[in-house]
């Protein structure tokens, strides 16, 4: 009797094992194995679809602005500064007298120049006398006409040598009046490079005067992009230290492209006539090239890599399935990129990118999440 319960007993313990690894293994039913996967269950706001837009073009340029009306003022002769009347930061105007450089051998040079140019009239004059004394001898026939000649050439050699001491008068005056520092455009005093006191050697700096009206942003484009650009095309330019944009245009662009680079220069012009910009201010700048094409676009956070190679996941059939895809133009502000090949217009796309996703797994779209562990978007992966 004992023997025939231990029986029962063993045959109960193994109908309990048997039936709980049936449990765990997934086996149900009349016996036969099935793999029971849970379904993920998407909102429509994780699920987006293709749409045809439109994908302007921004070209960019960046660099710091420049002054285009900027003057060096330099010395045009060796001397002595003898004065400065402006500072940096002075605003001066074309033509106003900045200082003065003291020159020596010019103030002896421009008197002794002036003491012989006396000395040629004297000598003109005292031939002039000769010559008419010669002409009332000669209608007497008191003397032969070759010395009325003579006198004649006397005359005139006189007036070549005052002529001559003219010019080199005035030109050694001149030389003194580049001793006058004089401003040759109208703007502000950006440096001073010598104080008064100073030996000034001829053609060194003493100062530096910039416009600031109108400013310059030097950048460059592409080759495949610069027949898109003309000169007068509006540019919007965000300055380091402005909270708004500024309006500018396209100035120029270079005929070639750099030899290194097979980059082509384009020069935009800003319009200053407040003065709040200065040169040196870092700016970047932006043009934005229209599209006359519609284009198959999606959201960036929707495009997956792995590989090398972008991909997306789609729900097709209340399955998940990774369509591979090619990519191309991209909207940086609207944070779109363009799908070339590899996903129907009508497609239901994840827009998000999710960890552990299998292909093949079931997957729905609901109106809100009923099932937190079911729930596709417990397991959403930050966007990168």
């Amino acid at each position: 009797m004992k023997r025939r319960w231990f029986a029962v007993t063993a045959v109960a313990v193994l109908a309990i094992a048997g039936g709980a690894a049936a449990v765990i293994s997934g086996k149900v039913g009349h016996g036969k194995d099935t793999k029971v996967d849970p379904v993920l269950e998407f909102t429509p706001m994780e699920v987006v679809a293709p749409a045809r837009i439109a994908m302007p073009t921004r070209v960019e340029f960046s660099g710091p602005l420049v002054a285009p009306s900027t003057a060096v003022v330099r010395a045009k002769a060796s001397g002595t500064l003898l004065n400065l009347s402006v500072a940096e930061g002075s605003r001066v105007r074309a033509g106003q007298v900045l200082g003065a450089v003291e020159l020596p051998d010019l103030s002896s040079r421009v008197a002794e120049r002036s003491a012989m140019l006396e000395s040629a009239r004297a000598t003109l004059a005292q031939a002039e006398r000769a010559q008419a004394q010669n002409e009332r001898l000669a209608a007497q026939q008191f003397i032969s006409p070759a010395a009325l000649d003579g006198s004649r050439a006397a005359v005139q050699t006189a007036q070549a040598q005052l002529d001559a001491a003219k010019a080199a008068l005035n030109t050694t005056r001149v030389g003194l009046r580049d001793g006058t520092l004089v401003a040759p455009i109208a703007g502000i005093v950006a440096k001073r490079y010598a104080l008064p006191g100073e030996k000034l050697a001829m053609e060194q700096q003493v100062l530096t005067i910039v416009d600031l009206a109108r400013l310059e942003l030097a950048g460059s484009v592409a080759t495949h992009q610069v027949s898109r650009l003309a000169p007068g095309m509006p540019v919007q330019v965000a300055v380091e230290g402005v909270d708004e944009p500024v309006d500018g245009r396209i100035a120029r662009i270079a005929p070639a492209a750099e030899p290194g680079t097979r980059a082509i220069g384009v020069t935009i012009e800003l319009p200053n006539p407040k003065e709040r910009l200065r040169a040196g201010q870092y700016a970047v700048g932006s043009v934005t090239l229209e599209d006359d094409t519609q284009r198959l676009a999606l959201p960036v956070t929707a495009i997956g890599s792995a590989a090398g190679q972008n991909h997306v996941w789609v729900i097709v059939d209340g399955k998940l399935q990774r369509r591979a895809v090619i990519l191309g133009r991209r909207d940086e502000l609207q944070g779109r990129v363009e799908i070339v090949e590899g996903l129907p217009p009508a497609s239901q796309v994840l827009g998000a990118r999710f960890d552990n996703l299998r292909e093949g797994a079931p997957a729905v779209v609901v109106a809100a999440k009923t099932s937190p562990v079911a729930s596709a978007a417990a397991s959403a992966a930050p966007l990168q």
